[in-house]
C-alpha cells in the first residue's frame, strides 16, 4: 500500500519524445511509412513462403516465424507511439501497460531463438552439408519453431512479478513504451527478486542464443576458410550473409541498449536506440533477404509478371 501523501498509480503517462514537439510532424510521418513498409514486407515473406513451393525449405520456413515475429512486436509498439507523438503524451493503465510489455518480451524472446535456429541451420548447410536433409527434417523444424513460441511459459512467471509490483505518486515514463527499465525505476516496492529473475531470464533466452550464434558463425568461417576456390568460399558466404547481417543488426542494439549502462542525461540516445531494433530491423529484414536470396526475388518475379498478365 502507498504511504504518505502518495497516491496508488492507475496509469501512466508515456512521455514520448519530448524535446522534438517542433519535429513531431515529421518523426510521425517517418514512423508511419516505417510501419507500412514493414507490415508490407514482412507479410509478403510470409506470404510467398507459404505459397511457393520452391521456398519450402527450412531457412525460409524460420524465416516465416521471424517475419510474423517481426510484425507482431512492431504491432506491439508503433501504433501506440504515433498516437504519443500526436498527443505529445500517452496515458495508459497500468494493466495496459504490463500487458504491452509482456507481448513485448515474447515477441523479442521469441526473435532471439529464431535467429539462432537460423544460425544453427546455416552451419549445417556449410559444414554438414551431407547430413543437411536428413537432420533438417520438416518434423525437427516445426518442433524447434514451436519451442521458439512457448516461451510464453518461461515469461509467464517474470511478469507475474511484474503485476506484483506497487507504483505510487510518480507515474511519468520517460519513453515511448512500457520497457522493463524504466517500469523498474518507478516501482515503490522491492524489486530485487525481479531484478535477479529478470537477470537469470536474459541468460537464458538472449545470451545462450547469442553465443550459439557466435559458436556456430566461428565454424561456419573456419569451414569457408578451408575451401579450396575462391569462388566456392564466396558462394558459401553468400548463403549466410543476410541471416549474419540480420544477427549484427538485432544483437548490436539489443546489447548496446540493454547491456551497456547509459546516464540519465542520455534518455534520448536510449530511445533512439530503441528504434533500430523495433522499427529498423524489422523493416530491413525483408529488404535484406529479397535483395539478397534468388529465390525471393524470382517469387517476387513470378507475383509481378502475373499481376501483369491479369492487367
Amino acid at each position: 500500500m502507498c504511504g504518505g501523501n502518495q497516491s496508488e498509480v492507475t496509469e501512466f503517462l508515456l512521455l514520448g519524445f519530448k524535446g522534438l514537439n517542433k519535429y513531431k510532424l515529421l518523426l510521425f510521418i517517418i514512423l508511419f511509412f516505417s510501419y507500412l513498409v514493414i507490415l508490407t514486407g514482412n507479410l509478403l515473406i510470409i506470404a510467398l513462403v507459404s505459397t511457393k513451393d520452391h521456398l519450402n525449405i527450412p531457412m525460409f520456413f524460420f524465416l516465416k516465424h521471424l517475419a510474423l515475429a517481426d510484425v507482431l512486436i512492431s504491432t506491439t509498439i508503433i501504433p501506440m507511439m504515433l498516437d504519443a507523438i500526436v498527443l505529445e503524451e500517452k496515458r495508459v493503465s497500468v494493466s495496459g501497460c504490463m500487458v504491452q510489455l509482456y507481448f513485448f518480451c515474447i515477441f523479442g524472446f521469441v526473435q532471439c531463438f529464431l535467429i539462432a535456429v537460423m544460425s544453427y541451420d546455416r552451419y549445417l548447410a556449410i559444414c554438414s552439408p551431407m547430413y543437411y536433409n536428413s537432420m533438417m527434417h520438416p518434423r525437427l523444424c516445426l518442433q524447434m519453431v514451436l519451442g521458439s513460441w512457448l516461451l510464453i511459459l518461461l515469461i509467464s512467471f517474470e511478469m507475474f512479478l511484474f503485476l506484483q509490483l506497487e507504483f505510487c505518486g510518480q507515474n511519468g515514463i520517460d519513453h515511448f513504451f512500457c520497457d522493463i527499465g524504466p517500469l523498474v525505476k518507478l516501482a515503490t516496492s522491492d524489486t530485487c527478486l525481479l531484478v535477479l529473475v529478470d537477470f537469470i531470464m536474459c541468460i537464458l533466452v538472449v545470451f545462450i542464443p547469442f553465443a550459439l550464434i557466435i559458436i556456430s558463425y566461428i565454424c561456419i568461417f573456419f569451414t569457408i576458410m578451408t575451401l579450396p576456390s575462391v569462388s566456392g568460399r564466396k558462394k558459401a558466404f553468400s548463403t549466410c550473409s543476410s541471416h549474419l547481417a540480420t544477427v549484427c543488426t538485432y544483437y548490436g542494439t539489443i546489447l548496446m541498449i540493454y547491456v551497456v549502462p547509459l546516464d540519465d542525461n542520455l534518455l534520448n540516445m536510449n530511445k533512439f536506440m530503441s528504434l533500430l531494433y523495433i522499427v529498423v530491423t524489422p523493416m530491413m529484414n525483408p529488404i535484406i533477404y529479397s535483395l539478397r536470396n534468388p529465390e525471393i526475388r524470382r517469387a517476387l518475379q513470378q507475383i509481378v509478371r502475373k499481376f501483369r498478365d491479369s492487367n
